[in-house]
């Protein structure tokens, strides 16, 4: 349990990085007196409205017999009925948000301004065009498994592509509002105004934190507490230390290879593959730690931009 909250916690932590420097821009724009309330209170409503609601909320949508009392507490539950409905819903919970993950992977490959850090990236980003034809190839070929091993999964796949378009449609209108609150299409904007554009951006932001946190448990109270850590963590960096967390240029390589691997498991275990529930965590601290110890050379050797 304890290695699957700190999991959780680096996870949602690396994941909210760029959110976290352009929430920093805008905050240094505001009062003292806003900053602090964005800091306590933002917290509690990305925390308990976000992190704890929306893992809940998808559950339920998954399982609406149970009732949202019911999903909350399943996953700790003896009760053969409970753990029958999760069993029966939860490869096709998997493999929705194993299709999210991985299409998540491949849009910032493809087609996301980036870092390179490993060998191949800087052609791969070069070939954006190939985005849409290999999501739709892996997507026909996972569905065409999925068919004939349980036909559920076949729509979970297809929901999970659905919800990546979706959010990244909404992400991209949040990223629209952030440049319009860092330029002047913000200066007519109150305090109050600009942190409630940064909870609703936050919110949207956090979508890819929630859906990965599936892959470490089902356990909502795990994830609450995992998630509220890593969110505590960014507004931590938000408000005090964001501009050492801007040196640590490959952090974002580092989230998105986690991601890749977390979507795969997702995938796997939706399969009836019996992936050990250790596993996601030490994935995401070794590749997370690579490229901490890979930005940690770039800044010892004084390099300019990376390639």
């Amino acid at each position: 349990m304890i290695l699957t909250i700190l999991g959780l916690a680096l996870f949602e932590s690396i994941t909210s990085i760029d959110n976290a420097i352009i929430n920093a821009e805008v905050l240094s724009k505001m009062s003292q007196r806003a900053r602090k309330w964005f800091l306590l209170w933002g917290l509690l409503i990305a925390v308990f409205l976000v992190r704890g609601l929306l893992p809940g909320m998808i559950l339920w949508a998954a399982n609406p017999s149970l009732g949202f009392d019911g999903v909350i507490t399943a996953t700790f539950s003896s009760d053969p009925m409970v753990i029958e409905a999760m069993e029966q819903t939860g490869p096709v919970l998997l493999i929705a948000g194993g299709i999210f993950m991985i299409f998540l992977f491949f849009h910032w490959l493809f087609l996301e301004p980036k870092y390179y850090g490993l060998v191949g990236e800087k052609f791969i980003a070069s070939q954006g065009v190939w985005f849409f034809a290999v999501v739709s190839i892996l997507l026909t070929v996972i569905t065409w498994y999925a068919i004939d091993y349980n036909s559920a999964m076949a729509f979970g796949a297809v929901v999970g592509s659905t919800a990546f378009f979706i959010v990244h449609g909404f992400k991209q209108n949040a990223e629209l509002h952030e440049k319009e609150l860092l330029g002047t299409g913000g200066s007519g904007l109150s305090d109050l105004s600009k942190l409630l554009y940064l909870e609703v951006i936050d919110a949207t932001f956090s979508i890819d934190g929630v859906v990965g946190a599936f892959a470490f448990t089902m356990a909502i109270p795990l994830i609450l507490v995992g998630n509220g850590i890593g969110a505590f963590v960014v507004r931590e960096f938000t408000i005090r230390n964001i501009e050492n967390v801007k040196k640590y240029v490959y952090l974002k390589n580092g989230a998105m290879y986690s991601i890749l691997f977390l979507g795969a498991i997702m995938i796997l275990d939706s399969f009836g593959h019996e992936i050990p529930s250790w596993i996601s965590p030490v994935i995401t601290f070794a590749i997370v730690g690579y490229f901490f110890w890979k930005s940690k050379e770039h800044i010892k050797n004084g390099s300019g931009k990376p390639e």
